[in-house]
């Protein structure tokens, strides 16, 4: 009987000694309670050693926490509505305080990076937020970092993972990203074709010179017709109006367009070259003069012409 007390006894002083050995992680700092009171050494890694009944030992992780943000609803300076999630990393440099200060630094350090991601989203306008991330991320971060820092945790990271927009802003982005682009095209397109007439020294503008509207008319022509359209339309090119303007411009008192023409000046300069007009002096000689200016370089008077 005596010998069966004897070995309970045992048993419950080796049960009692072992519920005061605590085995403490690499990762783990340990943080001893006794009686209540906080005891000022933090248990490093290994096996600890505690007093039975009187201390009670809290293990803190000291590795970095990924803590994700759920997407968040704010509305930017610029008065555009927008979710945005964020992921949080950050690290235990404490144990202390982290166990004193705090009941749970997890569920804090997820509120606090909740409701400054709202706080940060509405001082930033649309164009910051989408360009300009690390700007943000960086002030986020030290948002968080300030109330963090009495908790004994310091934030080491932030970053914003996505950022949803409405679908009309979408569709303004898509819009106003397809007009940049096409202002682009048309002004490398532009200096294409100036860099050649500087190179060349010529300055002039295309109206000076004669074949150009002519080959931008067949440039156009082939831009459309490349577009593979049932139908094409071909304008009517600009060297045949000058031709019917040159062969009728002495017949009427205006030229080409309602320009009015002027021969009694051009005769009165001193032009020997000028044309007489029509109806001036024998009818015959006036239609004869009037044919040979109507045909082609190259070619003689009509000497068919009948009176």
């Amino acid at each position: 009987m005596f010998s069966a007390i004897l070995i309970v006894v045992v048993a419950l002083v080796a049960l009692l000694l072992a519920s005061g050995v605590r085995m403490v992680q690499q990762y783990q700092r340990g943080v001893v309670l006794r009686f209540g009171r906080l005891l000022p050494q933090v248990r490093q890694p290994g096996l600890r050693l505690m007093v039975p009944v009187a201390d009670r030992m809290v293990k803190v992780p000291v590795q970095t926490i990924v803590l994700d943000v759920p997407p968040q609803g704010a509305i930017t300076r610029d008065n555009v509505t927008l979710s945005v999630d964020a992921v949080v990393y950050f690290r235990v440099t404490d144990p202390v305080k982290a166990v004193v200060n705090v009941e749970n630094y997890l569920g804090a350090v997820s509120q606090v990076a909740r409701t400054s991601l709202r706080s940060v989203i509405g001082r930033a306008d649309l164009d910051t937020m989408l360009s300009d991330r690390e700007h943000v991320n960086e002030e986020l971060r030290a948002v968080i970092d300030t109330p963090t820092d009495d908790w004994g945790i310091t934030v080491d990271r932030v970053e914003i993972k996505d950022i949803a927009l409405p679908e009309s802003m979408r569709r303004a982005m898509a819009h106003q990203a397809e007009a940049e682009r096409d202002r682009r095209a048309r002004v490398i397109a532009a200096d294409g074709e100036y860099q050649p007439r500087r190179a060349r020294g010529r300055r002039s503008l295309m109206a000076d010179t004669p074949g150009a509207l002519q080959l931008r008319l067949l440039q156009t022509v082939s831009d459309v017709a490349s577009d593979q359209n049932s139908t094409l339309v071909m304008p009517l090119p600009v060297e045949l109006l000058r031709f019917f303007e040159n062969a009728t411009g002495n017949t009427s008192s205006t030229g080409f367009m309602g320009a009015p023409i002027d021969s009694s000046a051009r005769v009165s300069a001193g032009d020997s070259d000028a044309p007489a007009p029509l109806g001036a002096g024998e009818p015959e000689t006036a239609l004869h003069n009037a044919v040979a200016r109507a045909e082609p370089t190259g070619a003689g008077p009509n000497e068919d012409v009948k009176r």
